[in-house]
């Protein structure tokens, strides 16, 4: 018999809907869980982080897996990457409220989220806030690019007892590029160029992976492949020189 106090996700208010945080995977429709695909189809309606829903990186990566998103309500949420803090809580806030009138109204909402939605996700400001509402929302993880990019290089992130750290500014990485164990940069952009020469002389394995297991991949070893020009969906991963492998 099914445990219902186990999951979030079984919260039961007849009166309203349930908004469902989704994590789509980094790129490739085939990443996606079971369960996220399950959920945006019970969903009634979808929203996704772009003005024009349709133009949505994560809702090109579900609706290959879910082609039924095409007949569903289907709302963008124009919430790109503001350094202005007040703007983005103007739009976090909008967001939030159109997605409660949907609640009230019974709808379940899902909100597509390109990876996972607890890893520096647009989605996770706007589950705050409606959670705040006194309204139910549940978070449906999916998998991080940088384990996608990993799988691509058919290395392992970690082994026994390594640490792992995740880094997602320049000044972040000059500061923790010599922490022992692996080392993921996130979020870099074009601000990857200005590593090239902090990573080439810190001896370590540079493994570049942009626009992972999406169209356009590209994948580079070592901080030579670096061109200064990378995509903000471009990651590094760092690693300490490899051991001689165990017996």
């Amino acid at each position: 018999m099914e445990n219902k106090a186990s999951s979030a996700e079984h919260i039961e208010n007849k009166n309203e809907g349930i908004l469902y945080g989704i994590g789509v995977g980094p790129g490739d429709p085939e990443l996606l869980t079971l369960k996220a695909v399950r959920i945006i189809r019970e969903c009634d309606v979808i929203f996704a982080p772009e003005a024009d829903v349709r133009e949505s990186v994560a809702y090109k990566i579900a609706v290959q897996a879910v082609p039924e998103l095409e007949s569903k309500i289907c709302c963008g949420a124009p919430v790109p990457m503001l350094h202005d803090r007040t703007l983005a809580k103007q739009v976090y806030d909008k967001t939030a409220n159109e997605i409660a009138e949907y609640l009230k109204q019974g709808k379940s909402v899902g909100f597509l989220n390109l990876g996972d939605v607890t890893l520096y996700a647009t989605y996770i400001h706007i589950h705050r806030r409606v959670l705040a509402m006194g309204h139910q929302a549940v978070l449906i993880n999916g998998i991080p690019s940088f384990c996608a990019a990993a799988a691509a290089f058919q290395i392992g992130l970690t082994e026994g007892h390594e640490q792992f750290h995740i880094l997602a500014k320049p000044n972040q990485v000059e500061a923790g590029i010599h922490l022992p164990g692996t080392k993921v940069i996130m979020k870099g952009g074009k601000q990857v160029g200005k590593l090239k020469s902090c990573l080439e002389q810190s001896g370590k394995q540079v493994f570049l992976a942009e626009n992972c297991t999406m169209p356009g991949q590209r994948l580079g070893m070592g901080a030579q492949s670096i061109t200064g020009e990378e995509s903000y969906y471009a990651l590094l991963i760092v690693k300490d020189q490899e051991k001689e492998a165990e017996a």
